[in-house]
């Protein structure tokens, strides 16, 4: 499945960077100049007390808004590419940060990357010359996919983030990014990412229009087609949500299966007996109600972005990481991860916050592990809890792992990881 994945590249000429050298070849950005030019592109504060005042500043922006998006000039899409490096091979300080237990590199940290840069990227498409702080509050509103064609990536080799806007409705952007990681001289790909961002207000509270996107080419008028069809195909997921819509026959065949197979038959007697309540686990199984971990998170604000709330890219850091615990937990071998996909985020989390962590194998196939985690607020005053994220991350261990098996209400849960295994599989 990994050697599978293709990468969707655009023409060269879309190559453009942060900086240049003045020797004439390109110096790219790290990491920490990106999130310093978010920063500065918001007016955020280093200092977290001082953002009331940093955010009441912004108010004055909203006449630099378009009361269209008609009002707006067009940007095509090398107007927004941006390459982005993470010297892990010319810069060994940083490795640490980036290092997990088997010596490779730690994939939350990636999520984090790709977050800040998929910002970045947008707020490149918006900006308006002349103007050194932006009046767009630009925020992760959902990943659509993303999709690994390496198992192992390498702590020690410099790797390369490109991406550029790919599709833009009115207030949302469609961002489409590459990480490559350079062995041998030359880079080679390494996973392929889509991010969805919406476009608000200076003080976040309502929808912003967005510059409209024009393709230039026949590849990217594909791109942009692409992008059409990624929005349609999330209604259609939306709207067959198994929240909204019954199971279909065939699921619901697969679920009464499943009933059949683990249903406990005993002798009474010269007959024998068969209850509702009885249920017996198949060989080689685990209940999918003993197939869980759980964790939380006292959300610092040293884990703010840059509208002091706690940053997107953290919280699928921390979620894929109770992720890779209930795979490594459930298959007792090292997980690789294959698909990260559909993770909405539906409100925002506060600094101070408790936050809940709770991962769940809800699908296994083969070598194969569907893993949701599922995050929510709680408020110690009130003692309510308030769901935050549902993320759903694709997990291949080093052997053939045991069948989960729902018991009693895991049966949807099931049904929903085997629909977002299938379409992973579908990608790849």
């Amino acid at each position: 499945a990994y050697r599978l994945c293709i990468m969707r590249k655009l023409p060269s000429v879309l190559a453009r960077t942060l900086t240049s050298g003045t020797s004439g070849s390109p110096v790219l950005p790290d990491m920490a100049e990106v999130r310093s030019r978010l920063r500065d592109l918001v007016g955020a504060s280093t200092n977290w007390r001082d953002h009331v005042q940093a955010m009441q500043e912004r108010k004055g922006l909203h006449t630099l808004l378009a009361k269209r998006q008609e009002d707006l000039p067009p940007r095509r899409m090398k107007d927004s590419y941006l390459e982005v490096l993470l010297p892990l091979g010319s810069q060994p300080e940083i490795r640490e940060k980036y290092l997990n237990v088997h010596n490779s590199v730690r994939f939350g940290r990636i999520l984090e990357d790709l977050d800040s840069l998929g910002v970045l990227i947008c707020y490149t498409h918006t900006k308006q010359e002349m103007q050194p702080r932006s009046p767009f509050s630009i925020v992760t509103a959902l990943v659509d996919k993303i999709v690994l064609c390496k198992k192992i990536i390498y702590p020690d080799c410099d790797i390369k983030f490109t991406g550029n806007v790919s599709w833009v409705g009115k207030t949302s952007m469609e961002v489409k990014m590459h990480m490559l990681q350079l062995h041998d001289g030359d880079y080679s790909p390494v996973l392929d990412a889509t991010f969805v961002m919406v476009a608000r207000d200076p003080e976040n509270k309502r929808p912003a229009f967005v510059n409209p996107l024009i393709p230039e080419s026949p590849e990217e008028e594909e791109i942009f087609k692409q992008g059409e069809l990624n929005k349609l195909r999330r209604i259609d997921f939306s709207t067959a949500s198994l929240l909204k819509m019954a199971p279909t026959a065939e699921e619901r065949n697969i679920v009464h299966d499943i009933f059949l197979n683990t249903l406990d038959t005993r002798q009474e007697g010269e007959g024998w007996t068969v209850s509702f309540r009885s249920r017996k686990l198949p060989p080689n199984s685990v209940w999918m109600e003993d197939a869980k971990l759980k964790g939380l998170q006292i959300c610092h604000p040293q884990e703010r972005n840059i509208f002091n709330r706690i940053f997107g890219g953290f919280l699928m850091r921390k979620a894929f990481e109770l992720g890779w615990a209930t795979a490594c937990s459930y298959g007792s071998s090292r997980p690789f991860i294959v698909s990260v996909d559909d993770i909405m985020f539906q409100r925002p989390v506060e600094i101070g916050s408790l936050l809940l962590f709770s991962g769940q194998v809800c699908y296994t196939e083969r070598n194969y592990i569907q893993i949701r985690v599922h995050s929510e607020v709680y408020d110690a005053d009130t003692r309510e809890h308030q769901p935050t994220n549902i993320f759903h991350f694709t997990f291949a261990s080093e052997s053939e792992v045991p069948q989960v098996v729902p018991k009693t209400y895991g049966s949807m849960l099931y049904l929903d990881g085997k629909r977002h295994f299938a379409a992973i599989m579908k990608e790849i």
